[in-house]
């Protein structure tokens, strides 16, 4: 892959060999941060699992103290009186038939889909289109609920869902390169924190294998993780 000038730059101010603090490798990856737009800063966790296993699929959900500086898109798929609920709780879009026509024909403008109990029998049949997207609701990270006003104000309030992917790594945005350090650091150890929590009864070895931190076009800088497990 042919790099650009301004990534071997960034290189060139970073140790791929060495692990850094969670205080230093913002500081870095927010001093790479050097494109036209804001980037954002992603987080990966590889982690010491099978997520073949069904047992060991690490997922759930973390609430970001300080969100991840972008508008979250939210459907509500919901009937009456729920939608109106979801409406005055500020969802993007409500509605349910409609949607679900709409969803079959492609469209999936969206960031994240609550659904009320009542309506999974229709929506469960979207699980092909809304699954290999990460968009299919589920009850286990609170996408499915009758509270669709909870629901609505937790995602827009920084609330997110995370899942480990077939290689064993977990990634999720944290904020953005022009958020406050000490923003970026609440939210990476909110993050893991959580992450840690979601540990399964039957992982064996290390858990936590590697973490790094970087900005949309930039390197990754890899933090220690030896110090956040004992954080």
């Amino acid at each position: 892959m042919k790099r650009s000038k301004r990534y071997k730059a960034a290189v060139t101010k970073v140790d791929p060999k060495k692990q850094y603090t969670i205080e230093d490798a913002v500081a870095r990856v927010k001093e790479m941060a050097s494109a036209k737009f804001v980037e954002a800063v992603d987080i990966a966790v590889r982690l010491g699992v099978d997520p073949k296993k069904a047992d060991q699929a690490v997922r759930g959900t973390v609430a970001l103290p300080h969100g991840i500086g972008k508008e979250v898109k939210v459907l509500v798929l919901a009937k009456p009186p729920k939608d109106e609920e979801a409406r005055a709780a500020g969802a993007d879009h409500v509605g349910f038939q409609d949607y679900i026509q709409k969803i079959q024909q492609g469209w999936a403008d969206v960031d994240v889909i609550i659904a009320t109990p009542d309506t999974m029998g229709e929506v469960g049949k979207l699980g092909k289109v809304l699954g290999p997207r990460g968009l299919m609701p589920n009850p286990k990270s609170g996408t499915v609920t009758a509270d669709v006003a909870k629901a609505v104000k937790e995602v827009k309030a920084g609330k997110m869902e995370f899942r480990v992917d077939k290689a064993g790594i977990l990634h999720v945005t944290v904020g953005k390169a022009n958020f406050e350090n000490q923003k970026l650091i609440e939210n990476i150890y909110a993050f893991l924190g959580t992450v840690l929590r979601a540990k399964p009864a039957t992982a064996k070895g290390q858990y936590i294998k590697s973490i790094a931190v970087s900005s949309t076009m930039g390197p990754g800088v890899y933090i220690d993780k030896n110090a956040v497990v004992a954080h």
